[in-house]
């Protein structure tokens, strides 16, 4: 695999990636938004409450995030902003994902929205591609070529597909959703 085809494999995938933002951005479909998490501090010694910084809408793409100037991110962790209530907890992993939505409202989201943060930046440089360290990968062809490929299943190393066709269903799904969802 040379270094023009693995250019050639970027550009078709940021060709895809700017397709579906078209087509996304045409049906109006629905956004979540991608935020930053602020852990709490002291601000002239005052105890300031964790929060989330808004960094901007996205699409939720399966184990992708598009926004609408086509950059992808890896999905990070997914929460829904809900207002801090005093229950008894049991476990710490359940009151961190109560603080993590408490911090959403803090951060001013709306209740009930969709907060998507600890999500990383994707590149579609050749350079980056070749590591594969992502969800972004190349994948070697029969004919000898390669294409920008997105493993959807991190816990099996061979479930890629290539990203044209992942955008192209993920972007459907989210543009007409199952009857229900």
């Amino acid at each position: 695999m040379g270094e023009t085809d693995a250019a050639a494999a970027a550009a078709r995938a940021r060709e895809a990636v700017e397709g579906a933002v078209r087509v996304l951005v045409e049906a109006s479909a629905r956004t979540e938004t991608l935020a930053e998490f602020v852990a709490g501090r002291r601000v002239l010694g005052m105890p300031r409450a964790p929060r989330m910084r808004v960094v901007g809408p996205v699409w939720r793409l399966g184990v992708l995030l598009l926004d609408a100037d086509a950059r992808l991110y890896s999905t990070g962790r997914v929460v829904r902003a809900e207002r801090a209530v005093r229950r008894s907890v049991l476990a710490d992993s359940v009151a961190e994902h109560r603080a993590y939505r408490a911090a959403a409202i803090k951060g001013g989201i709306p209740e009930g929205e969709t907060v998507v943060f600890d999500a990383e930046p994707l590149s579609l440089e050749p350079d980056a591609l070749a590591v594969g360290d992502g969800p972004l990968r190349l994948i070697p062809r029969d004919d000898g070529t390669s294409v920008v490929g997105v493993r959807w299943n991190p816990a099996f190393a061979d479930a890629a597909l290539p990203l044209d066709a992942y955008l192209a269903e993920r972007v459907d799904l989210l543009v007409h959703p199952p009857q229900g969802a």
